[in-house]
């Protein structure tokens, strides 16, 4: 349930940010570490990650208004202004100085960590779905068990199961919304 409160305290702080923004200081202090570490690690340098994350911070408060809650953590918006960022700097350093294959394999790996922050974001919000349907989808797509195998486990009948499926499955999509996948 604590998965829940913190959901709901954030998007009240959203909300308080869309209408004063002013309140987006709730929202930077709450964020800041771990956007600024999220950069950090990919840039290696301090000045660098101190002016991207500034630089993130103030996009999402130029923003805030047109930031549409889906029940997916805030960070996760902000790492993608983050990697958005990050990708932008690195295609003017790139164009120039002569042989930017170093930039090229950054934003390479850029991907491989945003698919992680998105994995973390769907575990996040597997927890946070009602046990009979997170234990069928953990049962399905983690056990990799058939829905006979499951509604026998679970003493439901397979129709049962494959609605609490299609039920779990939908919540997670309108959470992830439509930049994610």
């Amino acid at each position: 349930m604590k998965a829940v409160e913190a959901a709901s305290d954030e998007r009240l702080a959203i909300e308080a940010a869309q209408r004063d923004p002013s309140r987006f200081a709730e929202l930077y202090e709450s964020n800041f570490a771990r956007v600024y570490a999220y950069i950090a690690r990919r840039v290696r340098d301090r000045e660098e990650a101190q002016d991207l994350t500034a630089e993130v911070f103030h996009h999402a408060l130029a923003n805030i208004a047109r930031y549409e809650w889906r029940g997916v953590p805030f960070a996760g918006w902000l790492y993608r202004i983050a990697a958005n960022a990050i990708a932008d700097r690195w295609h003017r350093t790139a164009r120039e100085s002569p042989g930017g294959e170093g930039a090229a394999r950054a934003i390479e790996e850029i991907g491989v960590e945003d698919e992680i922050e998105r994995r973390a974001i769907l575990f996040e919000l597997v927890d946070s779905l009602p046990p009979d349907q997170r234990q069928v989808v953990t049962r399905r797509f983690v056990d990799q068990r058939s829905i006979r195998e499951i509604a026998a486990e679970l003493q439901k009948s397979e129709g049962a199961v494959k609605q609490l499926q299609f039920r779990a499955l939908q919540t997670l999509r309108t959470r992830m919304g439509n930049d994610h996948g």
